[in-house]
């Protein structure tokens, strides 16, 4: 996903399949990989509140491990989303 957006590829379908094997793998993702992911689909200003809300909850649990640019990239799709909705 972070490479697509990277490139502003607008890639909608494959970012639905990724989005739904996202939220079926959550406990897998690292806070870093999480943040990564979260930012990667900001960027495409993907409007689905409850993938961006689950993805929150799992780096809440995981943010002790969360590094300061996983921390900036968070912080940057939190300030968006709190702009755009």
């Amino acid at each position: 996903a972070w490479a697509f957006a990277t490139a502003g590829v607008d890639a909608h379908e494959l970012f639905d399949a990724i989005a739904r094997a996202a939220l079926s793998r959550l406990g897998e993702f690292t806070a870093q990989g999480l943040s990564n992911t979260a930012w990667a689909f900001a960027c495409l200003d993907w409007k689905k509140p409850e993938f961006f809300v689950a993805l929150a909850n799992a780096i809440a649990e995981r943010m002790s491990t969360l590094t300061n640019e996983g921390l900036t990239g968070w912080y940057l799709v939190s300030l968006h989303f709190r702009l755009e909705w």
